[in-house]
């Protein structure tokens, strides 16, 4: 008689034969999964179902006595190349030039940056030089005794801020609840395209992630390169080794103000050529955000805060330890292996390609365009990489508030 299917198969998951390390090894796998399952797919679906009709945006008057006045913020630090061509770009937003101020506040620029943005001073430009060089959340801090502005615009020299964005943005504002507005990050490589390479299509993700946020009651966190706040937010003081634009949606739901995303207020964002330089960027990005959400660790309470402590959990935090789930799941399938030859040589021929794969992407030269099938696996491990890397500068400590600014290509 035939002996029961069962004596033929491995020892792993759904056998009685199930040793303990085999046990422990599905139930890391299956938690790790769970994590990064809920981060990116089930999260934006329970958004949707949470999301309300969406209101068409108010764009406001087109009479120019009835926009109010905005203060355009931008910290500087050696930015001679691109400094020019930014205000240029400002200047020429669709806005009334009289109520308008922009201040370019230099964090200690040891270039030519500084006498740059004195020639423009006959536009209206002002600037603001620090004494010491003390990083971008400190310029922004500073600068918040020389605003004359009704609304207060955070943007960033490396991007480029399209011509009819500032009206739709400051629009939002007509509803008394929103505190902060977010604008559309859209990434484009060297020839001012916006498609091909990993980047983009994450960058892509987030923004739709936003407008799930918007529509469900508010957004978490801003975007960096073009956001906009009430003044009474923008006083608020924010440690310098935080994020302002992750700090200021918080900042707002402490104030009982909600933070939106504004699809129209569009802001182009050059890809970095550089993937060491993208990692760094990475790592400082996801480092300040982890402080960032530590120093307001209270608004994580869903019996004080609701629905906004939830999108809290699940857009920052529960994603941010996807790179530890990452490291469960390969210790879980190392469990497995143990019991599994097959498997064994699936995780070794798995971890090998990754391994070809990054060391390739690391000294992929940054002149030329990485073709698509490296460039989306490694932007995904280097992420994974960084997000490690940035939780283990925070468990010790490490913090740096000065840091040299990413340098892009400029935007076509």
């Amino acid at each position: 008689m035939a002996r029961p299917i069962r004596e033929h198969l491995p020892h792993d998951c759904g056998t009685e034969r199930m040793t303990l390390a085999t046990a422990i090894g599905c139930a890391m796998v299956l938690t790790s999964f769970a994590t990064a399952l809920f981060a990116y797919i089930l999260y934006p679906l329970v958004l949707t179902l949470l999301s309300a009709r969406r209101v068409p945006a108010n764009r406001g008057s087109e009479s120019e006595n009835q926009w109010p006045v905005v203060s355009l913020v931008l910290p500087v630090y050696n930015e001679e190349r691109t400094i020019a061509d930014t205000l240029e770009s400002l200047l020429a937003v669709d806005y009334p030039p009289g109520r308008r101020q922009i201040l370019v506040v230099s964090d200690a620029s040891t270039d030519r940056t500084d006498e740059i943005v004195r020639r423009y001073k006959v536009h209206g430009v002002e600037l603001h030089r620090l004494p010491a060089r003390r990083g971008k959340t400190a310029a922004e801090n500073t600068s918040r005794t020389l605003l004359r502005g009704e609304i207060v615009v955070n943007t960033d020299a490396s991007v480029r801020v399209r011509q009819d964005a500032l009206k739709p943005l400051v629009a939002a504002f007509r509803d008394p609840s929103v505190g902060v507005a977010s604008g559309r990050d859209v990434s484009v490589g060297p020839s001012g395209h916006p498609r091909g390479a990993g980047e983009s299509g994450y960058v892509s993700y987030e923004m739709w992630v936003r407008d799930l946020e918007t529509r469900a009651g508010g957004i978490v966190g801003a975007s960096g390169c073009f956001f906009a706040s009430r003044p009474v937010l923008h006083r608020e003081i924010v440690p310098e080794a935080l994020s302002r634009d992750f700090a200021a949606p918080l900042i707002a739901r402490e104030h009982g103000y909600r933070a939106v995303s504004v699809p129209e207020a569009i802001c182009y964002v050059p890809r970095t050529t550089s993937l060491r330089q993208e990692y760094r960027r990475k790592v400082r990005t996801m480092l300040r955000g982890l402080e960032t959400l530590y120093h307001k660790r209270s608004l994580l309470n869903p019996l004080r805060y609701g629905t906004f402590a939830l999108k809290l959990w699940s857009h920052k935090l529960i994603r941010w330890l996807v790179p530890w789930a990452t490291l469960g799941a390969l210790a879980g399938l190392g469990l497995i292996a143990v019991e599994v030859a097959p498997l064994r040589w699936a995780l070794l021929v798995g971890c090998a390609g990754c391994a070809a794969t990054m060391t390739l992407a690391w000294w992929w030269p940054s002149d030329r365009g990485m073709p698509a099938i490296l460039a989306a696996p490694s932007y995904v491990l280097f992420g994974l990489m960084a997000g490690l890397h940035a939780w283990f500068k925070a468990l010790a400590g490490d913090l740096n508030p000065v840091w040299e600014p990413t340098r892009r290509e400029a935007v076509p």
